[in-house]
């Protein structure tokens, strides 16, 4: 796993075309912000496992 370490306003690159950026840190929460095409699928994980799950039902 590689461990990153942003700020506020700062966004890490994946490939060319997906981005994310830390939007705001409160407490313990951060929001993130997300482009990345519309082809590509960006869930939260309990989402994420929930497809999964309904998909092998």
């Amino acid at each position: 796993m590689l461990i990153l370490t942003r700020k506020p306003g700062e966004t890490i690159r994946i490939n060319d075309d997906i981005s994310i950026t830390v939007l705001s840190v409160s407490g313990q929460q951060v929001k993130l912000g997300i482009e990345a095409p519309a082809d590509v699928a960006v869930h939260r994980q309990e989402i994420y496992q929930r497809i999964q799950d309904e998909a092998k039902a």
